[in-house]
Parts: structure tokens; C-alpha cells; sequence
């Protein structure tokens, strides 16, 4: 397996973010709407990959990551749909309110991809260790 690889990936994935956040916060409201749109098919997008991962994961034993990708990706469901619902509201009040909640899920996205780069790392190092055990096996049982 290519680990180094699918960390760069996430290395990569995480500075685009951090760059498209510093970016947004001195842009325009319309701007941000646009990146929001984008961001919702680039999430879109992963939740089926998300879901087709759960459906071939379960099939090879590897159901509990896959749920963990599709409890992710109805999470990031509920959060479309409370986007949606404040373009639809008026209220001062309600909006900074939303904003506020808007800021904690955010803040929850982030602990969340954190505990799971940790969990990543571990399930990395414990691939890693099984293979070379693996192999020490195998060239014991050659000899």
C-alpha cells in the first residue's frame, strides 16, 4: 500500500483548505457563496465515493471504516441542509445565531479530521508492523 502517498494526499487536501479559509474571510459574500457551492460538490462528490467505499468495505471486512465514511458524509448531509436553510432567513438575530452554530460545526469538522488523522496514523503503523511480521514469517518458514 502507498500510505506515504495517501498522507501527502491529506497534507494537500488539508493546506487547500486552510488556503481557501484565509481566502474567504477578506472576500465578498457572493464569493464565499461560490466556494461554498464548490465546496458542496467536492463534497458531494466524496460522500458516494464515501458510499461505494462502504458498500465494497462491507463485502471485505472492512465495514467499520466504511460506516465511519458514511456517518461523515451524513453528517456533512445535515450540514448542507442547514446552509440551505439559512439563505433562507432574514433575522439578524437568527443569523448570528446560525453563524455561532456554523462556527462550532466547524470547529467539530476540525477535532473530528484531527482524531481521525491520529486514528489514520495508528491504522498506518499497524499495517505497517503486520507486513514485516508477515514477511519475517514467511522467510522463516522458507528457510
Amino acid at each position: 500500500m502507498d500510505f506515504s502517498g495517501q498522507l501527502d494526499d491529506l497534507q494537500q487536501r488539508a493546506a487547500k483548505a486552510k488556503q481557501a479559509a484565509q481566502a474567504a474571510a477578506s472576500e465578498s459574500r457572493d464569493q464565499v457563496r461560490q466556494r461554498i457551492d464548490q465546496a458542496k460538490v467536492d463534497v458531494n462528490l466524496a460522500a458516494k465515493d464515501a458510499q461505494q467505499d462502504a458498500g465494497a468495505a462491507a463485502a471485505n471486512a472492512r465495514s467499520k471504516w466504511a460506516q465511519l465514511k458514511a456517518d461523515a458524509a451524513a453528517k456533512m448531509d445535515d450540514l448542507q441542509a442547514r446552509i440551505d436553510k439559512r439563505a433562507d432567513q432574514i433575522d439578524a438575530n437568527i443569523a448570528t445565531d446560525q453563524a455561532d452554530g456554523a462556527e462550532a460545526d466547524a470547529a467539530d469538522a476540525i477535532d473530528f479530521a484531527a482524531w481521525t488523522v491520529d486514528n489514520a496514523r495508528l491504522a498506518v503503523l499497524d499495517a505497517i508492523d503486520a507486513r514485516v511480521y508477515a514477511d519475517e514469517l514467511a522467510k522463516t518458514a522458507g528457510a
